[in-house]
């Protein structure tokens, strides 16, 4: 363990063998940091956090700090982060907002600068929180989803598992699995994350029935429960399956399909805008 002179550390925190700490960072009591991590210059973090082994923090981040919610009574609440998370400059992480419950990102996650996870946020393994992200407050993101720069997610949104958010998107409803959202829009579906999904090394085949899914859900102008159905009834594969319990979970509604091929940045908005402009010519 190698201790810069100017940190502050408790000594009711509990490093790691082999953990590095920088210049004029502070560690809180109860405090718990794994081996082999490397925290930079200028954090801070509070207590009840948990790191987990081989994290690397950069300079600026906070993590720990109370949730910002009108209701928060002063509880015991908590923050834990897995292994092999790099969490990078200015990134907030604020612990849960009950008495007892907690703000948890998973292993190997890449939180990217100025990002924020607020209170009681649930964050999967292997995900991409992309520069000034901000997800609010009780939000849950699936594995391996990756959320672009700028992107707005309202509270108690979810984001399904290997689902892109594109930059500058908004969301006050849920996302499915394996989709991608259009960029510069708000609770636009515009395709599968086909990349994604090649990467995280689904067959072709599978690839295959997801974009039958897709299509049948957001494009056949079934109504959501009809074209449920339909899936379940025609599909057993795993994928598709989740795709369609994700959906039935949904308490919040499911973002709806709209692509303009000529401009992807177009909201329907914007396009009846333009429509009615070009009428008044």
């Amino acid at each position: 363990m190698q201790i810069h002179p100017t940190a502050v550390v408790s000594p009711r925190a509990v490093i790691g063998e082999g953990t590095v700490i920088g210049a004029n960072t502070f560690i809180d009591e109860e405090v718990t940091i794994g081996a082999s991590c490397l925290i930079g210059p200028n954090v801070v973090i509070l207590r009840h956090t948990t790191l987990g082994a081989r994290c690397r923090v950069h300079a600026g981040a906070v993590l720990g700090d109370l949730p910002q919610d009108v209701n928060y009574q002063g509880g015991r609440s908590y923050v834990r982060i897995g292994d092999e998370c790099v969490i990078r400059e200015g990134v907030t992480i604020h612990r849960g907002t009950g008495e007892e419950t907690e703000t948890v990102v998973g292993d190997r996650c890449l939180l990217m600068a100025n990002s924020h996870l607020g209170h009681n946020v649930r964050v999967g393994e292997g995900v991409v929180i992309t520069n000034g992200a901000l997800l609010a407050g009780y939000v849950d993101v699936g594995d391996r989803a990756v959320i672009s720069g700028n992107c707005l997610i309202h509270q108690f949104t979810r984001i399904g598992r290997l689902a892109m958010m594109a930059g500058g998107s908004a969301v006050q409803m849920d996302v499915p699995p394996f989709c991608m959202t259009q960029s510069l829009s708000a609770n636009i579906v515009q395709s599968l994350n086909i990349i994604g999904l090649r990467r995280a090394g689904v067959s072709s085949e599978q690839r295959r029935k997801l974009k039958h899914a897709f299509d049948t859900f957001f494009r056949s102008g079934l109504p959501v429960t009809k074209a449920i159905e339909v899936l379940e009834r025609e599909n057993s594969d795993e994928l598709v399956r989740e795709f369609c319990d994700f959906v039935k979970e949904a308490k919040r509604g499911i973002c709806k399909f709209y692509r303009d091929t000529r401009r992807t940045s177009e909201t329907p908005s914007a396009r009846d805008a333009r429509t009615v402009q070009a009428g008044d010519d």
